[in-house]
């Protein structure tokens, strides 16, 4: 919102909390380090950057709306990205946010204290347990603030009020909870929501976010801190569930209170979602059951959380999002992801971060023309810096160098940061091509196999493994350089479906041509029997696919039943991959692992 103006409408609203969730996200490794209520397991700023991603999707995907829709999309994308105690109280802020401003086409410094205040009001009636000292506290003071300036004509002086205020009650969170006053911190969903906040100021103010210092003091006292003893629950459980009678959200925390703690319940329309700490997270998937449609389920070991948090771990991995893995393996494991540009119109995305899969599809069925550029050096000194902070060491898997300039910023940012803490690894190859090779990666390293023979263990995996991919029109791989005009005039002139592979170089080739999908399915099969011969002891497999997931699926479960692989993924394309294939592309990514290492063990 620029600075003086009287009134939010749906655009400055959507711009403004697409700042908030950018600051948010800037601020996420300060936040998980400073947690320690109700447990310090370390996840706090993932979390709530997990829930605000999910609203900035929706709000881009949604584009220049009226207020009502803003606020509407803003409220349905914050139950189905909440995550963890923090991110469901914060949605259950945005739900009352969008129930505040109602239907007004626009909403002065008085309409947004209103709705700041039924915020408030509707995160403290969902609590089952209200605890000050957290964000509920700050909440209210915020609100009570709003109230105050809600007379104010400049939104401007109304912000800069808020956010003071808002930090005065921050400041005095220690005081009030002994949990955080004993480790010398503020609470870290506290200060999250502070952040939103000040995104906005900062948006009125600046035109942008600039990135905050770090209290390393706070950061440190707070990995050390044990688990409450009085509410040691082991698992952060969640389950999402739609139904056409689903229960009242305080009948759901009364069925919850049985089986754990910190709950919250959302609730809106036909969506339920439900969050607890528990030790018995089967038994609140089974009664989300009984509720309705289970369509989300999450479970996380904080005391693992909380373990990895204090002692860092040997090996940390990082890829570019050329590596099609699906998010819940990138957020379970850990993986550090570089995003690679995307360029629509005069506006530069990073890939999945902000332009998801499935919003790139929809704009890709209406014809709209992309470009894409590889990650900058910058991108990846970042993700290196957050990787390090919490592994000793890290291994880097790239997209095939022959394919793109990725790994060269890679290795650029590695020699700035810690060549000699970092390891990189060329996949010769893209999509789950590269992102089985991260998985391997991940189970070499629980083995306790050092950064460096790692790198040289996934450098042997790729010579025995590679994909097919069949695309439906050849022009935008032509475009891109990546199959000749030669090859691509050959398949249009005869009607043909080419199946591509990469090479042992990490080059595309042609595998195969055939007419229509089901032949080039069949086809496909053929190749894997050629290419698996009589079985490798250890494989893993994967399956992509462009806004064909029936389909997908269906591939994946008959690969299943021929190969028994050790593993078997279905991911979209991301963005920057789906630019130059097209819709209805999909395709095959084998891993084999058998082998051994120079000193005669064997891998399987």
């Amino acid at each position: 919102m620029p600075a003086g103006i009287r009134y939010v409408d749906g655009p400055r609203l959507s711009r403004s909390l697409l700042a908030a969730a950018d600051w948010v996200a800037a601020g996420r490794d300060e936040l998980n380090r400073m947690n320690v209520f109700p447990v310090p397991d370390g996840d706090t700023g993932t979390n709530m950057w997990l829930t605000l991603r999910e609203v900035a999707q929706a709000l881009r995907t949604l584009g220049d709306a009226p207020l009502p829709q803003v606020t509407e999309a803003m409220a349905q994308a914050s139950i189905r990205g909440a995550r963890g105690n923090s991110g469901m109280m914060l949605s259950q802020f945005l739900l009352g946010l969008r129930d505040g401003l109602g239907d007004r086409p626009t909403a002065t410094a008085r309409d947004l204290a209103r709705a700041i205040r039924m915020g408030f009001e509707r995160l403290n009636g969902a609590l089952d347990d209200p605890v000050e000292g957290t964000i509920l506290t700050v909440a209210r003071d915020a609100a009570d603030e709003a109230d105050a300036a809600a007379d104010e004509r400049d939104l401007k002086v109304f912000m800069r009020r808020l956010v003071t205020r808002a930090e005065q009650s921050l400041a005095g969170t220690p005081e009030l909870l002994q949990a955080l006053k004993s480790a010398g911190v503020v609470d870290a969903g506290a200060k999250g929501f502070v952040r939103l906040l000040d995104g906005v100021k900062r948006l009125i103010e600046e035109g942008g976010q600039a990135q905050g210092a770090v209290d390393r003091d706070l950061v440190n006292a707070a990995a050390t801190t044990e688990v409450a003893s009085d509410k040691d629950y082991r698992f952060c459980t969640e389950v999402m569930v739609r139904g056409a009678s689903l229960p009242k959200p305080e009948q759901a925390r009364a069925a919850l209170r049985e089986l754990g703690g910190s709950i919250v319940v959302l609730e809106s329309g036909d969506l339920l979602k439900a969050h607890v700490h528990t030790d018995t997270p089967d038994r609140v998937f089974a009664l989300g059951a009984g509720w309705g449609t289970v369509e989300y389920t999450k479970a996380e070991d904080m005391r693992a959380q909380h373990q990895a948090l204090v002692n860092k771990r040997p090996v940390a991995f990082v890829a570019d999002t050329a590596c099609d893995l699906p998010d819940s393996a990138v957020f379970e494991k850990q993986i550090g992801l570089v995003p690679m540009q995307l360029i629509v119109g005069d506006r530069v995305y990073r890939d999945r971060l902000e332009l998801s899969a499935p919003e790139f599809y929809t704009r890709l069925r209406t014809g709209q023309e992309a470009t894409t550029s590889q990650p900058t050096r910058q991108a990846f000194v970042e993700v290196y810096r957050d990787a390090l902070r919490v592994a000793e060491k890290v291994v880097v898997v790239t997209v095939s160098k022959a394919l793109s300039g990725t790994f060269a910023n890679a290795e650029a940012a590695a020699k700035e940061v810690a060549a000699d803490r970092i390891a990189l690894v060329d996949s010769r190859s893209a999509s789950l091509g590269e992102g089985l090779l991260v998985l391997r990666g991940l189970e070499l390293a629980a083995q306790g196999m050092p950064a460096e023979a790692i790198a040289t263990e996934l450098a042997r995996v790729r010579t025995q493994s590679s994909g097919f991919f069949v695309v439906d029109k050849l022009d935008r791989l032509i475009r891109s350089g990546r199959v000749s005009r030669l090859a691509g005039w050959l398949g249009t002139r005869l009607n043909l479906k080419p199946i591509l592979t990469l090479t042992s170089e990490g080059v595309v080739d042609q595998a195969g041509r055939v007419r229509g999908r089901d032949a080039a399915r069949t086809k496909v099969l053929a190749l894997l029997d050629r290419a698996l011969g009589a079985g490798p002891r250890s494989l893993r497999l994967g399956v992509v696919h462009a806004g064909i997931h029936q389909f997908a699926e269906t591939l994946r479960q008959e690969l299943v039943r021929r190969y028994a692989p050790k593993e078997a993924l279905v991911s979209p394309i991301t963005p920057v991959l789906a630019a130059h294939t097209g819709m209805g592309t999909w395709g095959v990514f084998y891993q084999v692992e058998d082998g051994t290492n120079a000193g005669g063990k064997r891998y399987e």
